[in-house]
């Protein structure tokens, strides 16, 4: 017989419990009816209204035990829009348009063709990232929403360098499913916007936002402001082409208007290249000091 183990479990784990098999006695309280089952294996009691508690203190726990077994420390968030294509993609729109003499859809397909190089850069940074991070004390990781466009191109990005990239999902009433260069092991669902915007900015050392709508504005103003307020520490905000910004945001009349304080423009700044968008966060934090190297051979003392 073996013999015990001084540091063996006393008591059977969740899993056992929840994977043995119930006694053929029991086949009365097998039914849908029954309030046989384990709490945390019964579904139809955790969808139950008042147990919204517990399930958001599970999505809030579940991204981040995970992201702790995996060695995440720091990341780089990228927003932007769902709804920007490659650049391949829209090139063969605005052919079949042409081809097909559409004016309106001929319109649209050119209005993909000028937005895709935003696609581009965020597919180069997300790669650029992932390559000048990786010698890193500690590596920095590229994290998105999950889904299309800006988000896809993030992800792909690191994908193409080989790395770990993050994407936290969301459930929405039309279809949207993960983009394929997530690490499927970061890859997450959430249900609650607000507990994946948390989780957005709980590891991120930088937030930078390309091109998008509301999600995007929605995304980027909770981070200015959470930083405005010193809710949140204050990090690089990066926004992806000036044009785009300035014409869709009058920040000058904001300050006119005394809506926001001359230094809160401070709170952020205008890229328009991957390797603008790196050397602004290498100034800030000094990426090429050798003590954050882990190539620097060990100093005796």
């Amino acid at each position: 017989m073996k013999k015990p183990t001084l540091t063996g479990r006393n008591f059977p784990t969740a899993r056992q419990d929840a994977t043995k098999d119930a006694p053929p006695t029991l086949t009365r309280y097998d039914g849908p009816e029954s309030s046989y089952r384990l709490a945390f294996t019964d579904t139809a009691f955790l969808l139950r209204e008042e147990m919204r508690p517990v399930r958001m203190q599970l999505e809030l726990l579940k991204p981040e035990l995970v992201q702790n077994e995996q060695g995440i420390e720091s990341t780089i968030v990228i927003f932007g829009s769902a709804r920007v294509v490659p650049p391949d993609v829209a090139q063969r729109m605005l052919a079949d348009a042409t081809g097909a003499r559409d004016a309106a859809a001929t319109a649209v397909a050119q209005r993909h063709v000028a937005m895709a190089r935003y696609y581009d850069e965020a597919r180069r940074f997300g790669r650029l990232v992932t390559e000048k991070s990786r010698l890193l004390e500690t590596p920095i990781y590229v994290v998105t929403g999950g889904g299309p466009g800006i988000m896809e191109a993030g992800n792909r990005g690191a994908f193409d360098a080989g790395g770990k990239s993050i994407g936290l999902n969301i459930v929405l009433q039309h279809e949207q499913v993960p983009n394929p260069y997530i690490t499927p092991e970061l890859c997450f669902q959430f249900h609650y916007f607000a507990l994946r915007k948390m989780h957005f900015l709980m590891r991120s050392v930088a937030l930078v936002c390309f091109p998008g709508g509301f999600g995007t504005l929605d995304e980027m103003f909770e981070a200015l402001t959470l930083i405005q307020t010193g809710k949140s520490r204050r990090r690089p905000v990066l926004l992806f082409g000036r044009e785009f910004w300035r014409k869709l945001i009058n920040f000058d009349h904001l300050v006119e208007t005394g809506m926001i304080s001359p230094q809160d423009l401070n709170l952020f700044r205008f890229v328009e290249t991957a390797e603008e968008a790196w050397d602004a966060l290498e100034a800030e934090y000094g990426f090429e000091l050798r003590d954050n190297d882990k190539s620097t051979p060990p100093v005796d003392l």
